[in-house]
Order: C-alpha cells, then sequence, then structure tokens
C-alpha cells in the first residue's frame, strides 16, 4: 500500500501543470455545487425571514358570517387594547370599521366655494389600530385613548389624500369637513404595510364614528404578535374578545413558516443542485479525458512496468488512485471556493449566510467518488495493455 501511494504521488506531481489543470475540473464543479446549495439556503432563509416580519406575526379577527342574524350581533367590542394587549405575544392590537357615508370632504377654511369636495373613505379606528397594522406617522401624530374617551374630533389623514388637499403643514392645525362636522388634522399617515388603505383614507376615533355615524361595532381586528406567538395568540383572541360567545368569531392565523420555508428551500434547491451537478459532470469529463491522455502519453512506462512483473490491478490501481487523488484535492478546495463565495454574496446582500455543515465535510469524498468514476475507463485500459505492445509504442 505504502509502494501505492507513492507511484500515485510521484504520477500526480511529475505534472503539476496538467495535474492542476485536471483537477481544476473538481474543483470547478463542486465549489459551484456547495455555492449554489449555501446561497439557495440563504436566500430561501431571508425569504422566510421576510414572510415572518409581516405575514407570521399578523392575525385577524372578524364576525363570522351568520353571526349578524343572531339577538346580539355586536360580536366584536371596540376596547381590544385592553382584552388583548396583555396577552403575552401581543406586540399591539385595534380594531376598524369602515364608516359608510357619502359625506364629502372639504378643507377649512373653504378657499374656494366652487371647489368640488373630495369624496374618500372614511374609517372608524381604535386606538392602537395604527400600531397593529405596522402604520408610520410621516406627519404630527395618531390619535390616543385620550382623543377616544373625549369624543375628540380629530382625524388622520392618508397621504394621498393629504396630497390632494394641499395639507402637508399641521403647524396651523388645518381642518376638513366631513358633511357639516369639523375635524381637526392632527396627523398624516404615508405607510401602513398591513392595510395599505389608508394611506387614502381619513380615520376617525372610533367613539367619533359611535355618535356621528352610528358605528356599531368594528368589521376587523387587528393583532400584531412577536415571531412565533401567532398561532398560540389565535387560539386565545376569541375568547379574549367575546368570552359569552367566542364561536361567533373567525380567527385567521399564518400557516406555518417551517412549512413555507421548507417549500422555499426544497424548490430553490431543486435548481440549484442540478446547475451543480452539471458542472460536476463537466469537471468528471474534464479529469476522464485528461487521464485518457495521460494514459496514453505513459505507454512506455506501462509496458516496462508490466515487464518488470507489475500485475493489471497494479496499473489498474495506480491509475485510479492518480484520479481519485486529484478529485480528492479538487473536493477540498471547491468546498473551500464555495464557503468564500456564500460568505462573500452574503457580505454584499447583508445576508446571514446559512450552509448546512455536512456539505463541505462531504465535498471531498465526492470529488473522490468522481475522480474514480472519471479515471475508471483509463485504468482499464491502462491494465488492458500487453507489455510488448506497450513497449513497442512506448518507444
Amino acid at each position: 500500500m505504502a509502494d501505492l501511494v507513492d507511484e500515485v504521488l510521484a504520477g500526480v506531481l511529475a505534472r503539476p501543470a496538467r495535474a492542476i489543470f485536471t483537477t481544476l475540473g473538481t474543483v470547478l464543479g463542486l465549489a459551484s455545487l456547495v455555492a449554489t446549495l449555501g446561497i439557495s439556503r440563504t436566500s430561501g432563509n431571508q425569504i422566510v425571514e421576510r414572510f415572518d416580519a409581516l405575514q407570521a406575526t399578523e392575525v385577524n379577527v372578524a364576525v363570522r358570517d351568520g353571526a349578524s342574524a343572531s339577538a346580539d350581533p355586536v360580536v366584536l367590542p371596540w376596547n381590544v387594547e385592553s382584552r388583548l394587549d396583555n396577552l403575552n405575544g401581543v406586540v399591539a392590537s385595534g380594531a376598524r370599521a369602515d364608516v359608510k357615508t357619502n359625506d364629502a370632504l372639504r378643507t377649512a377654511p373653504v378657499i374656494d366655494p366652487q371647489a368640488v369636495p373630495t369624496v374618500v373613505p372614511v374609517v372608524a379606528a381604535s386606538a392602537g389600530y395604527i400600531a397593529a397594522v405596522r402604520g408610520h406617522i410621516g406627519v404630527g401624530r395618531a390619535f390616543d385613548q385620550g382623543h377616544i374617551d373625549r369624543a375628540d374630533r380629530v382625524a388622520v389623514l392618508g397621504a394621498d389624500v393629504a396630497t390632494r388637499l394641499d395639507i402637508s403643514d399641521l403647524s396651523n392645525q388645518p381642518g376638513v369637513y366631513i358633511g357639516d362636522d369639523l375635524y381637526v388634522v392632527i396627523g398624516i399617515i404615508d405607510e401602513a404595510r398591513r392595510d395599505p388603505g389608508l394611506v387614502g383614507s381619513v380615520m376617525v376615533p372610533d367613539s367619533v364614528a359611535q355618535q356621528r355615524f352610528a358605528i356599531r361595532g368594528p368589521d376587523r381586528v387587528v393583532i400584531h404578535t412577536e415571531l412565533g406567538a401567532a398561532r398560540l395568540i389565535a387560539g386565545q383572541a376569541a375568547l379574549a374578545l367575546s368570552p359569552n360567545d367566542p364561536t361567533g368569531l373567525t380567527v385567521s392565523a399564518p400557516t406555518d413558516a417551517r412549512r413555507t420555508q421548507r417549500a422555499v428551500e426544497h424548490d430553490l434547491d431543486g435548481l440549484f443542485v442540478l446547475l451543480g451537478l452539471i458542472s460536476l459532470v463537466v469537471g468528471a469529463i474534464g479529469i476522464a479525458n485528461v487521464t485518457l491522455v495521460t494514459v496514453m502519453e505513459r505507454t512506455g512506462e506501462i509496458g516496462l512496468r508490466r515487464a518488470l512483473g507489475a500485475g493489471r490491478r497494479h496499473i489498474a490501481m495506480q491509475i485510479l488512485g492518480e484520479s481519485a487523488a486529484m478529485g480528492f484535492i479538487g473536493g477540498v478546495i471547491g468546498a473551500s471556493a464555495g464557503i468564500i463565495v456564500v460568505v462573500v454574496v452574503s457580505a454584499h446582500r447583508h445576508w446571514t449566510p446559512v450552509l448546512d455543515p455536512w456539505l463541505p465535510i462531504a465535498a471531498p469524498p465526492a470529488g473522490v467518488v468522481v475522480g474514480l468514476i472519471a479515471g475508471l475507463y483509463p485504468s482499464i485500459r491502462a491494465a488492458r495493455m500487453e507489455p510488448v505492445a506497450a513497449l513497442r509504442a512506448g518507444t
């Protein structure tokens, strides 16, 4: 065995330039395989994190269809914050209802009496609704529980509505009329990730909507939860909001993020593994071609060794050993290069690199297997050479 190892090393190191270029095929194949699998796993993890950051932390509660026909049609309360925010895992909660009104919206004071009033959606909301829908107040502030308790006629405009009304500065306390009622604009919301329609609406406190528009209860309750607590809160929300009749509510919770992660990773892995395997096959073909050419160039050497007593088995094992050694070296270098690519791409994209620990460990043995397969035919051909014919052909 020691003699075989010496012969393999001598055969590989005798032609260093050729060995480098032969190994390069395996390096590229395994590097692309490790890199593509690592990048697919990393990108899949980022997709799931983005899913988690929004959908996986949202729980919605609404009145179940048919519940309005019961003796007590008002199932959802307005004071959802006091019922839900103390639950472990709830970050924010809020309720909303669409106000059915044909009242036009106009600014105060009315500069142009002949201007066409603007009709926009009016939304009644509780104090925590903007936080629950991940809203962002660009100018001013949102109304709070104090405004609701006092039934203050204040309003938060969506950014689109504020632009149409030419309201951008709230320092002079601009007002808008909804019908004949004046509301002081205290804030402008420019983003609501879970309720994009808010940027084109006007929000008023729920207490004002109950007095002015006879709103009885919210249409929807949104709960923003901590990551991983959505399904737990979904099981508790109906009882917390309607302890007398929790079956009258329907609760929608996000699907299991782990299932989504597995699906994303499976799709990406399938695509990138195919590309990596194609590169690996190309590398194996390169090793096979170079090994075969090497066998043809060493015909005289093989004939001399056969004449000195080396058997077919020894010749075949030497050729296989050389190709396996080049495959192993290619596997080590390829795995290292693939890991570097994953880290560099992740750093450039500001991602957290994710790589299965077995992948770099399995790359060198995979390179050995590729080398053995690639060197199989050249080793058989070398072993079948007759000593006299090989010596004659090599001279």
